[in-house]
């Protein structure tokens, strides 16, 4: 198929709804990263945010017969389902019915330029200063700041309203900003 690459999620969810194998691809492609990166964020376990992701594409591929086009955004359903299978997640942890995997991923072995170390320093520590932000903060924070959706987008998807939505972005921000606040020094930032 020519010219995939620039079709549409919901076209290529239609083709692939119709058998075509390079459509599924792209859109995976497309689809499959961020919203591993959304569960990761979410989460803060990089092995339930696989499962997570795989579920949540799993499912698109399951709608696809059915997509009505035009009711919804291909990836504004895909981050829904996703952000609903990160919350099932966690009321299972609560409920102490999934066992947690705390073990952080082995370190990289091979040297490493000391940028590179200072950026996973920061990577680490803005995923602490999520995982301590209450759940509904933490969402709204990572599908704005990290996935760069706009707040009538992220509403939809937590099914919320805008105000709402503004109110735990600016309430994560200042949590983060707490959290993080005694790291500026370790971390290279600059005071100022």
């Amino acid at each position: 198929m020519t010219g995939e690459a620039s079709a549409p999620d919901e076209t290529l969810l239609m083709l692939y709804a119709r058998g075509d194998r390079h459509a599924a691809r792209e859109l995976t492609d497309r689809m499959l990263p961020r919203t591993l990166a959304v569960a990761t964020r979410v989460l803060g376990n990089r092995a339930e945010a696989e499962d997570v992701a795989q579920e949540a594409m799993l499912r698109l591929w399951r709608i696809a017969p059915e997509w009505q086009p035009g009711q919804a955004q291909v990836s504004t359903w895909l981050y829904r389902v996703t952000m609903n299978l990160c919350i099932d997640l966690q009321r299972k942890r609560r409920a102490g019915t999934v066992g947690l995997d705390d073990v952080p991923e082995p370190a990289d072995e091979a040297p490493a330029a000391a940028e590179q170390i200072q950026a996973r320093a920061r990577t680490d520590a803005l995923q602490a200063a999520l995982m301590q932000l209450p759940d509904r903060q933490r969402q709204a924070v990572v599908l704005r700041h990290l996935e760069e959706l706009t707040n009538p987008e992220i509403a939809e998807i937590l099914g919320i309203s805008v105000e709402a939505v503004e109110s735990l972005i600016a309430r994560g921000k200042r949590g983060l900003a707490a959290a993080l606040s005694h790291r500026r020094d370790d971390l290279g930032y600059e005071h100022g």
